[in-house]
């Protein structure tokens, strides 16, 4: 028997949304509310110099002017690190986390493999250290000589090795911070997530993370990475840019305007027509979403 889905939204209070977030949540929301399903809230607020309540509290108040209600809200993860404690010992008890002494330049060296992106792959370097220096150091989780497959909702079968694609990859910063990888990876497993949206640009970290729901006992979700939102000369969306913010887009637009044309742009709707989050329901299919990035004109979209 099917079980209710769980989706969820994870922004970074770090200022307004744009346009590329406010298009994953919009899909998140239609993918779990179409099938009657629920939706987690969490502020991913790792970063406590770049992030802050009161842009929390922004971003509430655009979902919920947009129509994309949720029906619980997790505790953001500056709050969580006791919790992220018990599953990194877990880790540690089971001799699978080493010390990282490698500063961000030799990572980053010509001497490092790296991927077709520039992604550097994490060689080993630190991984069998007969003596290991007293100075700061991260910790990094080793990974295993294996394929990774799942089938992503939107772009199909995904397959990666992590020995030789990532390589052992870090879980906690020198100074202490839990990384993404990690506090994901329970965020999710903890809330009862059973499905992933977010932007194609996060589909290669997928496999890490189901490697750590597999060390820590939670359940795979799962996953649907949507195309990114572009500007018209091919520069992602982003907050520092201000490009097409929250902020800007309701001194022009109604809810049902913007959510309109992202339901157009994206291959929901076959017309650019003003309608609800709630009204768009009716009308999601995966079958319908474009896979390739989208490009958009600023002026176009508030005409």
């Amino acid at each position: 028997m099917d079980t209710t889905p769980v989706g969820r939204f994870a922004p970074t209070p770090s200022g307004r949304m744009h346009l590329g977030n406010v298009f994953s949540f919009l899909i998140a929301w239609l993918s779990a509310k179409s099938r009657n399903g629920a939706i987690l809230l969490r502020m991913e607020d790792l970063d406590t110099q770049r992030t802050s309540e009161e842009f929390a509290q922004i971003l509430r108040e655009d979902l919920l002017w947009l129509g994309l209600t949720w029906d619980d809200e997790q505790l953001p993860q500056s709050r969580r690190s006791p919790v992220y404690d018990r599953y990194f010992e877990k880790l540690m008890d089971e001799k699978l986390l080493y010390p990282c002494f490698c500063t961000r330049s030799q990572l980053h060296s010509v001497n490092a493999p790296h991927l077709s992106d520039g992604t550097y792959v994490y060689p080993g370097t630190c991984q069998n250290l007969v003596q290991r220096p007293n100075k700061p150091h991260s910790w990094r989780v080793t990974v295993p000589d294996r394929d990774w497959t799942f089938t992503d909702l939107l772009q199909g079968p995904y397959t990666q090795n992590l020995s030789t694609d990532c390589g052992d990859f870090v879980v906690r910063r020198a100074d202490g911070v839990y990384v993404y990888q990690l506090a994901v990876t329970v965020d999710d497993g903890e809330g009862g997530v059973t499905e992933v949206v977010r932007g194609v640009d996060l589909l290669s970290s997928a496999p890490r993370q189901m490697y750590l729901q597999e060390l820590l006992g939670f359940s795979q979700p799962t996953y649907g990475h949507v195309p990114l939102l572009l500007a018209p000369d091919g520069r992602r969306l982003s907050k520092r840019d201000k490009d097409l913010d929250l902020g800007e887009l309701r001194k022009y637009l109604t809810p049902a305007q913007l959510i309109g044309s992202l339901a157009h742009t994206a291959g929901l709707l076959d017309r650019c027509v003003p309608i609800s989050a709630r009204e768009l329901a009716g009308e999601f299919s995966w079958e319908k979403l474009k896979k390739e990035d989208i490009y958009l004109n600023a002026q176009e979209l508030v005409r």
